[in-house]
């Protein structure tokens, strides 16, 4: 039987797997824990991707300060200090300013492990399942997560790209990312890539509607483009 994974990359088309993110008290049985410490926590996300299977605990994340920060996690004062420097200089640069601060979408339970995985081989239920794909993909399927009661795109989010994980958690709707810089830096995003965060609760819902909603726009693309050419002439 076909993996809903699989369905769900075959029918997007999408060139990286969906990667299913799960936070545990404690780590499956047989499942790694990562090697080594990433520069970033969502570099996590590529190696899931790339065919990985691991879990990391807190320590894994203190590189990162502000994924650190999202996935509610409790760095050592060392860690703090550089967090709070970096938050500085963002408001420093204008890039972020003061009060956007507190409305960082961040967990609230105490952390465990976090497990990676391309969604098709993970070794748990994921709580959320991340698809990494260009605008037109992401279209299709924030479409599909409309028709199936968990769309709503008011809101695009930016930096960080990792606060979309704890967002989609608490809302349980469809979140929409375009990535921040250093995100697209850490995971080679291409300049056309972006992310969309689903539910894992949910997904089931999306998978339903996908189908018809990835065939309803190939027929109205058709039809699209012979209006446009006999309106040409």
């Amino acid at each position: 039987m076909t993996h809903p994974a699989e369905r769900l990359q075959d029918t997007l088309a999408l060139a990286w797997p969906p990667v299913a993110i799960a936070f545990r008290l404690r780590a499956p049985a047989r499942v790694p824990r990562i090697d080594t410490a990433a520069a970033s926590g969502c570099t996590y996300w590529k190696l899931a991707a790339q065919g990985h299977v691991f879990y990391t605990e807190a320590a894994d994340h203190h590189n990162c300060p502000i994924g650190a920060h999202t996935h509610g996690i409790d760095l050592p004062l060392e860690r703090q200090a550089e967090l709070e420097d970096l938050i500085t200089t963002m408001v420093d640069l204008q890039y972020l300013r003061e009060e956007e601060i507190e409305a960082i979408p961040r967990r609230t339970t105490a952390f465990g492990v976090a497990i990676y995985a391309a969604w098709a081989v993970a070794p748990c239920d994921p709580d959320v399942i991340l698809v990494r794909g260009n605008a037109k993909q992401l279209m299709v399927l924030s479409e599909a997560a409309h028709a199936a009661g968990i769309g709503d795109l008011r809101e695009i989010m930016g930096r960080p790209t990792c606060a979309m994980i704890p967002a989609t958690m608490q809302h349980q709707r469809l979140t929409v990312s375009l990535g921040c810089i250093g995100n697209r830096v850490y995971n080679d995003l291409e300049n056309d890539e972006l992310y969309a965060a689903i539910p894992a609760e949910r997904i089931d819902a999306v998978l339903e509607q996908l189908t018809t909603i990835a065939a309803a726009n190939l027929k109205l693309e058709a039809f699209h483009r012979e209006r446009m050419a006999s309106l040409s002439h």
